[in-house]
């Protein structure tokens, strides 16, 4: 089901950053509305709106204290149906964020289960017995009620750890998935869920999808738990789309999630692209591929050569491609995105090259990340077009560099990142071998050495992509029968004595004709 997805393109907005339509340097529900129809010229058709829930936002809105409402800074519950509405008829789909493993501290649902008298929310979190008594391998709350007991958070100490159950039980106090609490707490996220997909939102990307049901090291009681959310799904919304936040795709397609979102952490290797000493995709040519690609390979024959692993641009989480990578470089950088299997995703604002600002003052619990929340630049007017309120209002400082990139400059300019993200888009949804499920076999993906080249396939069509983001011309040994070429930067390949000579800073696309 959800067969939008097979040729989405997503653009994630952070919502306060994107655009403010009411002049409180804060973007909103109105703001993005108004630029929807920027989202779809770009060749975008798909929306994934970070948390926007009513919040005390010590962390940007990961921190829910009341999922049935939109924040009030951003509008209200009647601007998110008519979100959903101005984007249903331009023909797109939206995602919200869902974060179901823990919420605000002010939340009702945890203040009524700090009472130490037994309550419909007594479990809904994770408690031990003891004050003295802290959870295993996490970090707790403690000391702030009359409750006898320590709750485990997630991550900071304003998060406490919503309650699913533990799949191996070592101590008194932890509940298996079956028990009362853990059932209560997954029917109450499952109302959620239906609240606003019954309002018109087309499904969920899912925050640390893989990280519900604790002491789960093989991931068996996660997977049985959204397993059922899958069924709940099938039975109420076969169309609504599941996107995890997990990491590992073999699991969250078990689980029922449509597609699994590559993390920036763990073993994927995604920082050797994009953001480490020597990224691959930089003209200095250090970089290394070959171990992204064999943990890729991995995961894709885990999960049944489905591809359907989503690879983002970057996210509210990590730093900006800019901070490392040239214009030129996330031209060669965005063919690699747009013809990869799986949804691509666009983070606001790297279509245009927008730059991770240095040494920000965290803002909502932001610290590092903040230099990559900065406001969207749209034009030369007043705080790059984003908003009309003084410059000390807006939600984060905006890059104030005379040669910030906006998107007026770039729409003008028929050089630029922007129309070249543009044009890859256009071709990627003009051939069904460089959408989400085309299968990918890859052909030249060597150990410190350059070119990338992979083969992406559908039974009508084979198409060879090259990538050689290094500043020097390379080749490789190939026999396959070069066709027609369908997208080219940078110069075009030539075949030489069985190798294929590839220039400096390019990207091409080939058609194959067969083998020599």
């Amino acid at each position: 089901m959800a067969k939008w997805l097979d040729d989405a393109i997503f653009y994630e907005i952070y919502p306060q950053s994107f655009m403010d339509s009411n002049a409180d340097g804060i973007g909103d529900f109105q703001g993005i509305i108004s630029k929807l129809d920027y989202i779809k010229g770009l060749g975008c058709n798909a929306l994934w709106i970070n948390p926007c829930f009513t919040s005390p936002f010590g962390d940007a809105g990961y921190d829910v204290a009341d999922y049935y409402t939109i924040a009030p800074r951003y509008g209200t519950n009647e601007d998110a149906k008519q979100l959903f509405e101005e984007v249903h008829k331009r023909g797109m789909h939206i995602l919200f964020d869902l974060v179901p493993g823990h919420t605000s501290v002010e939340h009702k649902w945890f203040k009524e289960s700090m009472k130490p008298e037994k309550n419909a929310y007594t479990d809904r979190y994770v408690w031990t017995d003891s004050i003295w008594e802290a959870p295993e391998d996490m970090a707790s709350i403690r000391g702030i009620s009359d409750r006898d007991g320590s709750c485990a958070v997630n991550f900071f100490s304003s998060q406490p750890a919503l309650n699913y159950g533990y799949y191996k039980i070592t101590k008194s106090w932890q509940m298996s998935p079956e028990d009362e609490g853990p059932r209560a707490t997954l029917e109450a996220m499952k109302d959620v869920i239906r609240f606003w997909l019954t309002m018109g939102c087309d499904g969920f990307r899912v925050d640390m999808a893989g990280s519900l049901v604790k002491q789960d090291e093989d991931g068996k009681g996660t997977i049985a738990l959204w397993k059922k959310v899958r069924k709940f799904l099938d039975e109420e919304f076969p169309d609504a789309a599941f996107v995890s936040e997990w990491g590992e795709p073999d699991k969250s397609l078990q689980g029922g999630f449509h597609m699994d979102f590559l993390l920036h952490f763990g073993p994927s290797h995604y920082n050797d692209l994009f953001r480490c000493e020597h990224p691959y995709f930089n003209k200095e040519g250090k970089g290394d591929i070959s171990e992204f690609v064999a943990k890729y390979m991995e995961n894709y024959e885990k999960s049944e050569k489905k591809g359907l692993i989503c690879i983002p641009s970057g996210n509210h989480d990590m730093e900006r491609l800019a901070r490392q990578l040239d214009p030129e470089d996330m031209k060669i950088a965005f063919a690699f995105l747009l013809s990869m299997p799986g949804a691509p995703f666009i983070y606001y604002g790297d279509e245009i090259g927008m730059r991770y600002l240095e040494n920000l003052t965290s803002v909502e619990g932001g610290y590092n990340r903040t230099g990559s929340r900065s406001p969207m630049q749209w034009d030369s007017g007043v705080n790059a077009g984003f908003s009309t309120a003084p410059k000390e209002k807006l939600y984060i400082q905006q890059d104030e560099s005379a040669d910030r990139p906006t998107v007026e400059k770039q729409q003008a300019d028929e050089a630029s990142l922007y129309h070249e993200v543009k044009k890859l888009i256009q071709i990627r949804q003009s051939h069904k071998a460089l959408q989400s499920k085309g299968e990918i076999e890859f052909v030249y993906a060597e150990k410190d050495s350059y070119p990338f080249a992979y083969m992406r396939s559908t039974q009508e069509e084979k198409i060879l992509v090259v990538l050689n983001p290094s500043g020097k011309e390379v080749r490789f040994d190939s026999r396959l029968a070069l066709g027609e070429s369908i997208y080219s930067y940078g110069g075009e390949l030539k075949v030489q004595d069985g190798s294929i000579v590839v220039p400096a800073c390019s990207a091409n696309y080939i058609l194959l004709t067969g083998e020599k």
